[in-house]
């Protein structure tokens, strides 16, 4: 055998194991799968609650004039509370942005809402809201403020 057989021998030899390598990622690379796909969806819970002079909840209330009262006084308007959301929601009620600041020391406001009372989405509830103005106060002529009332997911 003469050198020429013998490099033609081992490059069929490189290329018969080359092609034993190939083979084998092939086949390793065959293997069989399966996949499935599931339609899926939810709801995520959300708060949301506007606030309606009407029962039937279609005039929205945006801002409350109390006009004049005297010192000593009182007034109360009626307003209806409606969970907008999808869970169940209690209330809470708090003032901000007083202007003038020192009003805050000489006018409260109140209402009629029994801590813990749930109302559940898409109802409505009506509330008394109450503005009191103490017979101390002075000095202060116009004020403005405003009203926050809170919706909290009700476990």
């Amino acid at each position: 055998m003469n050198v020429k057989n013998i490099s033609m021998l081992r490059v069929m030899g490189i290329l018969a194991a080359a092609g034993l390598i190939l083979a084998s990622v092939e086949y390793t690379l065959g293997l069989l799968s399966s996949s499935v796909r599931l339609n899926s969806s939810g709801v995520v819970t959300s708060v949301n609650l506007a606030v309606y002079w009407d029962s039937a909840c279609t005039n929205q209330a945006t801002s409350i004039d109390w006009g004049m009262i005297s010192p000593g006084g009182s007034k109360s308007v009626q307003v209806y509370v409606k969970n907008m959301g999808n869970v169940p929601i209690t209330l809470s009620l708090s003032t901000e942005s007083w202007n003038p600041a020192e009003a805050s020391n000489y006018i409260t406001l109140t209402w009629d809402y029994a801590s813990g009372t749930k109302i559940q989405p898409n109802n409505a509830l009506k509330v008394t809201l109450t503005l009191t103005v103490s017979s101390n106060i002075q000095g202060i002529t116009n004020f403005s403020f405003n009203i926050v009332i809170t919706g909290t997911e009700s476990q």
